[in-house]
C-alpha cells in the first residue's frame, strides 16, 4: 500500500485531503418521485449522454412516449437532475445530468430524479457527475440481468453513491475555476457554429454562382453527373453469414464510415478478403473517387483517399478530371444534400438509385474556377477543423483538471483560505 502523503486520508472513494468528508448521495439529495398524475405536463425528456437534457421530440425527431398516457412519469424541475441506466460508449454507467431548461418537463419512470437538498452544493455536483470519479461505484453495484445495455441498480443503493465532499469554500472555488473552462468551451463551439454558418452561406453563393471570382465571366454549363464521369457503379456487400470474408485486409466501406469520415475517408471499420471480393459484386474502387451513399443516410459524400471496397448502399463515382475539378464535384454533392428529398423515392426508407444520381444536375463553370471555388472552401474547412481541434483539447484539459480538482489532488484555496 502506498504511503499517504501529508493532510490526506484514506478513504473508500481513495485518497483525498483531511478537511474533505465522504458523505452519501442522499445526504444531499433527496430523490423526487412525484408523478405527473393529471397529466398536467407535456413536456417529455430525454437524457442523452452527449446532448443532456433534451426534449424527446427534438432528439428523435418524433414523440415517442404516448401523450395519452404520461401519468406514470416523474416530474423533472428545473435544477432536477436526472439518471438514466442506458450505457453507452459515452456514458458507461449511464449519463447523470440536470435540467437546465426554465420549465418543468417529465421522464420515464426507468429514469432516476434527485432534487440537492442545498443550493450551494449544485454546481459541484454538476461537475463531479461529468467526472468518471462516481463510475467504479455504480459497476461495482450493478446488476446487468437479461439486458447488457442498462445498469440495473436498486434505487436505494443508487442514493447510498458515496461523494467525496469539500468544505463549502472549496467546493465554490473548484466550481468557479471549472466554469472559467466552460466558458471557454461555449465560446469556442459558438464560433465554431458561426464559422459553419458563414461557410454554408459561401458555398451556397460560390456554387450557385451569384459570387463570381473577378477575372471569370464565361456562363456556366448545366450537366448532369453521369456526364461527368469516366464510371459510375454500385458496390455490393459479401454474404454476412460468412464470417471468413470479413477477415481480410481490403477496406470494406458502410455508410457509418462515411458519416464519420468527413471529406476524406482514410479508413474502414471492417476488412474483406478477395474470396469475398469475387463472390459478390464488390470491386476495388481507385483512390480518389467520389463515395456517395444511396441508402439509410442518404446524400452522405466523401472522397477516399485508399483502394476500398463499397457495400451496394452507396454508389462509387469515378470522375472525368478533364472536365470536372475532383474537390469542386465533391463540394457540390455536399451543397445538393439539402435539396435530395425531391429526388428520393419512397418507402420504407428514403432511398435514390443510380438513375437518379446519374441524373443529378451540376452547374460547371471553367476548370480554372472550378478550382478556385475548391480552393475557398477547402480553407473554410481547414479553420473550422483547427477550431475543433482546439475545441477538443479545451475539452480533454477541463476534464483532466476536473478529476485532480474533485479528489483534491490540487488545492485550490491555501491553509489560511480554507480557515
Amino acid at each position: 500500500m502506498s504511503e499517504i502523503r501529508e493532510g490526506y486520508k484514506r478513504t473508500k472513494v481513495g485518497v483525498i485531503p483531511e478537511d474533505w468528508e465522504v458523505v452519501k448521495l442522499g445526504d444531499v439529495a433527496s430523490r423526487i418521485t412525484e408523478k405527473n398524475k393529471d397529466n398536467s405536463i407535456d413536456k417529455v425528456f430525454s437524457n442523452s449522454a452527449i446532448n443532456g437534457i433534451i426534449m424527446q421530440n427534438k432528439y428523435f425527431d418524433k414523440d415517442i412516449a404516448n401523450r395519452n398516457n404520461l401519468t406514470g412519469y416523474y416530474i423533472v424541475e428545473h435544477g432536477d437532475f436526472v439518471y438514466n441506466p442506458r450505457i453507452s460508449k459515452y456514458a458507461p454507467a449511464g449519463p447523470i445530468n440536470r435540467n437546465l431548461y426554465s420549465f418543468s418537463g417529465i421522464v420515464s419512470p426507468l429514469y432516476t430524479v434527485f432534487r440537492p437538498k442545498r443550493e450551494n452544493v449544485i454546481n459541484f455536483l454538476e461537475y463531479f457527475f461529468s467526472s468518471t470519479l462516481w463510475l467504479r461505484y455504480m459497476q461495482g453495484i450493478a446488476n446487468y440481468g437479461a439486458r447488457h445495455d442498462r445498469m440495473n441498480i436498486t434505487n436505494n443503493d443508487f442514493m447510498k453513491m458515496p461523494i467525496p465532499l469539500p468544505p463549502l469554500k472549496e467546493q465554490q472555488k473548484i466550481a468557479q475555476i471549472l466554469s472559467t473552462w466552460d466558458d471557454a468551451i461555449s465560446k469556442q463551439e459558438a464560433l465554431i457554429e458561426a464559422k459553419e454558418r458563414l461557410k454554408k452561406g459561401l458555398m451556397q453563393r460560390l456554387l450557385s454562382g451569384e459570387v463570381r471570382f473577378s477575372g471569370f465571366d464565361e456562363e456556366w454549363e448545366e450537366v448532369r453527373l453521369g456526364d461527368i464521369a469516366l464510371k459510375m457503379q454500385s458496390g455490393g456487400t459479401p454474404k454476412a453469414t460468412n464470417k471468413d470474408f470479413y477477415t481480410g485486409n481490403i477496406p470494406f466501406v458502410k455508410v457509418n464510415d462515411m458519416t464519420k469520415s468527413g471529406k476524406f475517408l482514410l479508413k474502414t471499420k471492417v476488412h474483406i478478403t478477395e474470396e469475398a471480393l469475387d463472390s459478390s459484386s464488390a470491386w476495388i474502387v481507385p483512390e480518389n473517387t467520389i463515395i456517395y451513399s444511396m441508402y439509410a443516410s442518404v446524400g452522405f459524400v466523401t472522397i477516399n483517399k485508399v483502394k476500398v471496397a463499397t457495400s451496394q448502399a452507396m454508389i462509387n463515382i469515378i470522375p472525368n478530371l478533364e472536365k470536372v475539378d475532383l474537390e469542386y464535384l465533391y463540394y457540390c454533392l455536399v451543397e445538393f444534400k439539402k435539396h435530395i428529398h425531391k429526388f428520393i423515392e419512397t418507402g420504407t426508407q428514403g432511398n435514390l438509385n443510380a438513375k437518379i444520381v446519374k441524373n443529378l444536375p451540376i452547374k460547371l463553370p471553367c476548370k480554372q474556377e472550378q478550382q478556385k471555388i475548391a480552393q475557398v472552401l477547402t480553407t473554410a474547412d481547414k479553420e473550422i477543423e483547427l477550431l475543433k481541434s482546439e475545441l477538443t483539447a479545451l475539452k480533454e484539459q477541463k476534464c483532466g483538471l476536473m478529476q485532480r480538482l474533485l479528489t483534491g489532488v490540487v488545492r485550490t484555496l491555501n491553509i489560511e483560505e480554507r480557515k
